[in-house]
């Protein structure tokens, strides 16, 4: 969960620069002018950033808490695999903002449907043989514990 916590505040950071980037290269003055276009920019932004850092094994978040992303024989994960995950996480937004959308629910509403489906996601988790997220199991790529290897401490020699 902290590492979860970690992870938004860094794409809270790449959300804000992805879309002062497009609100300056388009030059839109309103937050709600060109709004899909915004979207679809920060889609690919998101892509971009966990597509690079996980085919490089981690995000600095997974980073700090010595967590790795592999594929079922251990290995980095290609890009193909990389964006396939990123697209399957997905599942974890899209159905309670559809439905919410859908059913024209009050906000408070849509809150709790998200929470609910979230909760429920996350807890279907632990249904599964390796504890894995259903969007790892689909994509084939798992979460490992990687501690890296210390550098040997020098020895002061007087």
């Amino acid at each position: 969960m902290a590492c979860w916590l970690y992870e938004g505040m860094l794409v809270f950071g790449v959300v804000f620069i992805s879309g002062y980037l497009f609100g300056t290269l388009t030059q839109t003055r309103n937050a709600m002018d060109n709004r899909a276009a915004l979207q679809v920019f920060l889609f690919f932004s998101l892509s971009a950033y966990f597509v690079i850092f996980w085919t490089r094994g981690q995000t600095l978040a997974m980073k700090t808490w010595h967590i790795r992303i592999v594929d079922s024989q251990g290995e980095l994960i290609s890009r193909e695999r990389a964006l396939l995950r990123y697209l399957l996480a997905w599942v974890w937004l899209l159905p309670p903002l559809a439905l919410a959308w859908a059913a024209a629910l009050p906000m408070g509403a849509q809150a709790l449907v998200f929470l609910l489906w979230v909760a429920a996601w996350a807890g279907s988790s632990g249904l599964a043989p390796q504890r894995q997220f259903w969007h790892d199991r689909l994509a084939g790529t798992r979460l490992i514990h990687h501690r890296p290897i210390e550098p040997a401490a020098r020895g002061s020699s007087l």
